[in-house]
């Protein structure tokens, strides 16, 4: 047999294995990189009859990769905005007025009297003055009176040591004595200050007395009255009623829908089988 009948027999036995579960995916040969709308799909008859650059002992089968979808969703207008006329009614508050009850007049009021208590000092005896008679002072005084002066006398004397000239012998000794003065002491009363006669003053007596005492006489006056008000809540008009154009916007919605990003194609794709036949 030659190479190229055996060629062809092995690409035969490659495209029948698909079908048999013997044959097991390895990796892609020939699949386009990339995907989306605008790829062009392979169709069976694009790829030939056999793969190219195919080295021997390879087997390869024709396989069809499916197209490839996505999931997008999408905004869509359902209706048209629009404007109206919308008409907002008034509103309405409360508010706090003072109204007049009673109007202002005046009436007479008599004020009595006003007193007010004092304390004064009366006199109640002047002054004068009284004549006291001042005694006589006396103090004790103690003295020495002489009683004698001092004097001399003559006195026997006895025992003269003195030697006597000419052997002469003593008959008589008579001596001058000096006699010392004598004192004794006395206590007598002694007039200091005589008798006199002196004014005392006698200071003026007073009482305290309590008396009521008019400050102010009874009068009549005007006496003014407030007007009299309350207070009432009325309901007033806040905000007039108006007319106002109210624009209504669009509607949309959101659907989901599944769109196509890769069209199918057919491709080589080498695989591991366990039979071939020859």
């Amino acid at each position: 047999m030659s190479y190229m009948n055996k060629g062809v027999i092995l690409a035969a036995a490659a495209i029948a294995a698909i079908g048999f579960s013997g044959c097991t995916q390895q990796v892609a040969a020939s699949a386009p990189a990339g995907g989306g709308s605008q790829m062009k799909a392979a169709a069976p008859a694009d790829l030939g009859l056999y793969p190219p650059n195919a080295k021997p002992g390879e087997c390869y089968a024709k396989v069809y990769i499916p197209p490839k979808y996505a999931t997008k969703t999408e905004k869509v207008k359902v209706s048209d905005g629009a404007v109206k006329l919308k008409v907002i009614p008034p509103k309405y508050g409360l508010k706090t007025e003072k109204r007049l009850v009673k109007e202002a007049g005046y009436k007479l009021v008599c004020k009595p009297p006003v007193y007010k208590t004092v304390t004064e000092k009366v006199l109640v005896k002047p002054a004068s003055y009284k004549l006291v008679t001042v005694p006589a002072k006396y103090k004790t005084v103690t003295e020495r009176v002489l009683v004698s002066p001092a004097t001399t006398e003559w006195r026997k004397g006895s025992g003269v040591t003195t030697p006597i000239p000419n052997g002469g012998r003593v008959t008589d000794v008579n001596c001058l004595v000096r006699i010392p003065p004598k004192y004794k002491t006395i206590t007598k009363r002694v007039m200091v200050s005589p008798p006199t006669t002196k004014k005392v003053p006698i200071p003026a007596q007073y009482k305290t007395v309590t008396k009521r005492v008019l400050v102010k006489p009874a009068e009549t006056v005007k006496v003014p009255i407030p007007a009299q008000y309350k207070t009432v809540t009325v309901k007033t008009v806040v905000e007039p009623p108006r007319t106002v154009e109210v624009k209504t916007p669009p509607k949309y919605s959101t659907i989901t829908k599944r769109v196509k990003i890769a069209n199918g194609y057919y491709t080589w794709q080498r695989v591991n089988c366990r039979t071939v036949s020859h």
